[in-house]
C-alpha cells in the first residue's frame, strides 16, 4: 500500500524457530524523523528490509511512499562499477525526463500542427520542473562536496576505493535521488564531523518521513524527533525463551530516552524483587503457615465439647485463608514480570596476555613513516600503557596507520621498528569471515583453539547471545559479526590492540562498556574513531591526522 507517510500494523518476522519481530506497529509521518534503535541482532536491518518491500513478513500491513529508499550498511553495486555509475543510476528518473522533454521538442518542432505535440511537450515541462533536472548535476556536487567524496573522479571503480568512501558515494546517490521517504541503516558509520552535520542538516529539511537505524547518540540527539527501541529485554510478561522485539515508541529527544529507560528498569527491577519476596510469603502460607493450628495441646476431659466446637471453627478459617492464599499465588505465578536479563555487555578484556619481558621500553617506533597518496610523514612512539586516540577527516590515512601497525601492509616511506615477540591485534571496519557456513562458536574455537576457547569461552565474554553462538556467521547481522570479531581479539589479548572505528555497529551499552574496559587493557591501545561521543570524553593522548596534500602531520597532544 501506498501513502505520504510510513505506518506497520502488526509486522511479525521469524527464521525457523527464531522469532526476530513479534506484531510490530508504529508510524512516521511526513516531516518526521524516527530513530530506531536496539542491540545488535534485535531486528533493526530485518524490519528495514521489510519496509523497504525487499523482504515480506510473515505477517502484518506496511503502507509506505511509492518512492521509497533506503540505505544499506553494505553498498549493493559490483566492485567493477564506477563512482558515476553510482551517480547515474541514482539519476536514472531525471535521465528519463531530459530524454522524454528532448523527443518531446523534437516531436513538437518536426510537426507542430499535431495536436498532441503540444500537450506532450508541457506535460515533459511540467515533469522536469518538478524534478528540476537543469540542477541535477549541481544537486550531485553539492551532496559529493558535503560528504566528503568530491575528490573521488568519477571514473574511479569501487573496488578501488575504501570502504567507508563506497558508503559515503551510496549515501550521496540516495539523497541525490530525492526518494519521498528515506530509510537509513547506520547513516554515519563513515561520516566525519563535518561530513555528519551536513546529514544532519539534509535530514531536517527533509519534507517525507525518515527512519534511521542509529548507534550514533549524537546524531540521534541532533536529528531524530522521536524513537523507536526494538529491545526484546523490554518485554517483562513475555516468554523469557522468546526472542521477540518489544515495540516501545517514544517522542522525545535520544538523551531524554536513556533517562526514562533506566527509570524503567530500576522500576522493572523492583517490581520483580516485590513480586518474588510476595511469591515466597504466599508460597510459605499455602505449605506451612496457614495449615498449623494456633493451639499446640490437646483438649481437657471438662472442654472437650467447647474445644471440638472452636476446632471446627478454626478449621473452616485455615480452610479459607488456605483458598485465598492459592488464588492469588495462582494470580501472581501466572502473571508476574519476567526477571529483568542481564544487559548483553562487554564482560571485560580477559587477562593472561604473554609478557615481553621488559614491561619498559618501546613497543612500535616510527620515524617518517608514510604512503604515498594515503598517509603524510609521521614520527610515532608506543609504549606498553600507551593510550592513543587517531583522528582526522575521511581519506587522512586512519586506517592506512592500522594497517602498517598491524604489518597488513608493507610501510612504503619511513623506518618502522616493532618489538620482537610483539603480537598485535586488529580490530578492523569491514569483517570478513571466509566461511559464512561456520557457527560462531564454531569459528571461535578455530581460531584460538580448543585450549584456549575452553580456558576463555564465548559465553563468558557477553558478546554473542547463548541463542546466536551456534548460527552461521554469514545469518549474523552486521553488528553481531563485529562482536564475534572483537571476542577473537580479547579473548587473547595482544601486546598492542588495534581498533578502527570499534563503535561502529555496536549498541551504545557494548560501545560505552568497550570504552570503559579499554582504560584497564593489559597493553598498548591505538584506537581510529570519528566518533563524536567517544572523542569528547577522551583524557589520553591524541594523533591528528591530515590529508596528504594538506600540511605535515600535527603534533601529538598529551
Amino acid at each position: 500500500m501506498h501513502s505520504d507517510h510510513l505506518r506497520l500494523d502488526g509486522v511479525s518476522r521469524s527464521y525457523g524457530e527464531r522469532r526476530v519481530l513479534s506484531d510490530v506497529g508504529f508510524s512516521v509521518g511526513r516531516g518526521q524523523r524516527v530513530g530506531l534503535i536496539g542491540e545488535n541482532g534485535a531486528g533493526k536491518s530485518t524490519l528495514l528490509r521489510i519496509i523497504a518491500g525487499v523482504e515480506a513478513p510473515d505477517h502484518g500491513v506496511i503502507t509506505r511512499p511509492l518512492r521509497t529508499g533506503i540505505l544499506w550498511q553494505e553498498v549493493p553495486f559490483r566492485p567493477s562499477d564506477t563512482v558515476e555509475d553510482v551517480f547515474e543510476d541514482a539519476l536514472a528518473e531525471v535521465r528519463a525526463i531530459e530524454r522524454e522533454l528532448d523527443d518531446a521538442a523534437s516531436a513538437l518542432a518536426h510537426d507542430p500542427e499535431s495536436p498532441a505535440a503540444p500537450e506532450r511537450y508541457a506535460a515533459a515541462l511540467a515533469a522536469a520542473e518538478r524534478a528540476d533536472i537543469w540542477g541535477a548535476d549541481a544537486r550531485r556536487d553539492v551532496l559529493r562536496d558535503g560528504l566528503g567524496v568530491s575528490a573521488l573522479q568519477l571514473d574511479r571503480r569501487l573496488d578501488e576505493v575504501s570502504g567507508g568512501q563506497r558508503s559515503r558515494v551510496a549515501l550521496a546517490a540516495l539523497l541525490l535521488r530525492r526518494p519521498d521517504a528515506l530509510l537509513l541503516d547506520e547513516p554515519t558509520n563513515h561520516l566525519d564531523d563535518s561530513a555528519a552535520e551536513f546529514l544532519e542538516r539534509q535530514l531536517r529539511d527533509w519534507a517525507g518521513p525518515v527512519l534511521f537505524a542509529s548507534h550514533d547518540r549524537a546524531f540521534l540527539d541532533a536529528v531524530a524527533t522521536g524513537l523507536v527501541d526494538l529491545d526484546a529485554a523490554r518485554a517483562p510478561h513475555a516468554d523469557s525463551h522468546a526472542s521477540t522485539a518489544s515495540v516501545t515508541v517514544f517522542g522525545g529527544r535520544f538523551s531524554e530516552y536513556l533517562e526514562h529507560k533506566a527509570s524503567e528498569r530500576d522500576r522493572w527491577e523492583r517490581q520483580y524483587a516485590d513480586e518474588q519476596e510476595e511469591l515466597g510469603r504466599l508460597r510459605h502460607a499455602v505449605a506451612v503457615t496457614t495449615r498449623s493450628v494456633a493451639h499446640g495441646r490437646g483438649p481437657r476431659d471438662n472442654d472437650k465439647f467447647i474445644h471440638g466446637f472452636k476446632g471446627a471453627r478454626n478449621d473452616q478459617a485455615i480452610a479459607r485463608r488456605v483458598h485465598n492464599a492459592e488464588g492469588r499465588l495462582s494470580v501472581l505465578e501466572r502473571e508476574q514480570v519476567r526477571k529483568p536479563p542481564a544487559p548483553l555487555a562487554f564482560a571485560g578484556i580477559p587477562r593472561g596476555s604473554q609478557a615481553l619481558g621488559d614491561e619498559s621500553g618501546l613497543l612500535v617506533q616510527a620515524a617518517g613513516l608514510a604512503v604515498a597518496g594515503r598517509l603524510a610523514p609521521l614520527d610515532l612512539r608506543v609504549e606498553p600503557q600507551t593510550r592513543l586516540l587517531v583522528t582526522g577527516a575521511n581519506g587522512a590515512g586512519k586506517s592506512t596507520l592500522l594497517a602498517l601497525l598491524a604489518g597488513r601492509i608493507g610501510a612504503g616511506d619511513g623506518v618502522l621498528q616493532r618489538r620482537r615477540g610483539l603480537r598485535v591485534g586488529l580490530l578492523e571496519q569491514d569483517v570478513r569471515f571466509p566461511d559464512a557456513a561456520l557457527p560462531a562458536r564454531a569459528v571461535y574455537e578455530s581460531v584460538l583453539g580448543e585450549r584456549r576457547a575452553e580456558q576463555v569461552p564465548l559465553s563468558g565474554l557477553g558478546l554473542i547471545a547463548p541463542r546466536d553462538e551456534n548460527r552461521p556467521v554469514g545469518a549474523l547481522s552486521v553488528g553481531q559479526q563485529r562482536r564475534l570479531a572483537l571476542a577473537l581479539v580479547i579473548a587473547k589479548p595482544p601486546h598492542l590492540f588495534l581498533l578502527d572505528e570499534p563503535t561502529n555497529h555496536l549498541s551504545l551499552g557494548l560501545a560505552t562498556d568497550l570504552e570503559e574496559a579499554l582504560g584497564t587493557y593489559p597493553g598498548a591501545v591505538v584506537i581510529a574513531s570519528h566518533d563524536r561521543w567517544l572523542r569528547l570524553r577522551w583524557t589520553a593522548a591524541e594523533l591528528h591526522l591530515h590529508p596528504v596534500t594538506d600540511a605535515a602531520l600535527a603534533p601529538v597532544a598529551g
